[in-house]
């Protein structure tokens, strides 16, 4: 079972970029399992997913890397033992820290056959972003195995470039990847990352 945590601030496309890997791994005969931390946040609920065929659990308001760690634990435990998905994708708020949700999933004993973080973030608020909030920021895609710098598509010219450079200084050791999930741009690269 593989484990998929996606990271970003609110508005950063991790709903719409949650949705699209859903729809790959199950296009591809995967089963998927959905779990969501809403916190007030507009955004996709687990009702709406299960609309959509998928098997979808919502956690309450509150952060599942804080005070719903036990909450997320047993989330994980009953995804696992009811639904036995292939696949099970973490969207938690966009003030979480996606390293502790993944500590948390590694301490619940589901046995994932891999964990991984995907660090999200909008070009479009990227410069703002930075400026005033760049520790959090920093913190959140610490753990990340890759970043995608989302919103491609709606980039101003050098936007893209100025970013990767940015998160290029501070990650060397990740990749960087520009996407829009909107329109699709890199997501079979990122899918064949992750898989």
């Amino acid at each position: 079972m593989q484990v998929y945590i996606l990271g970003g601030f609110l508005g950063s496309g991790k709903t719409s970029l949650l949705m699209k890997l859903a729809s790959m791994f199950s296009e591809r005969k995967a089963k998927v399992a959905i779990l969501v931390n809403e916190s007030g946040e507009i955004g996709v609920d687990g009702a709406t997913l299960k609309a959509q065929g998928y098997d979808a659990m919502e956690l309450p308001s509150g952060c599942i890397c804080c005070s719903l760690s036990g909450t997320l634990q047993t989330a994980l435990k009953n995804i696992k033992n009811d639904i036995d998905p292939d696949v099970i994708i973490i969207e938690p708020t966009g003030l979480a820290l996606p390293h502790k949700v993944k500590e948390l999933v590694r301490i619940s004993m589901i046995e994932e056959d891999s964990d991984v973080i995907i660090g999200i973030c909008d070009i479009q608020r990227f410069r703002d972003l930075i400026k005033k909030k760049e520790e959090f920021f920093t913190r959140q895609m610490q753990g990340s195995e890759f970043i995608l710098i989302n919103k491609a598509d709606v980039a101003q010219p050098g936007e893209i470039e100025a970013a990767t450079e940015w998160l290029s200084e501070r990650f060397p050791d990740k990749p960087i990847i520009p996407v829009s999930v909107k329109d699709g741009t890199n997501l079979e690269k990122v899918y064949e990352l992750i898989k």
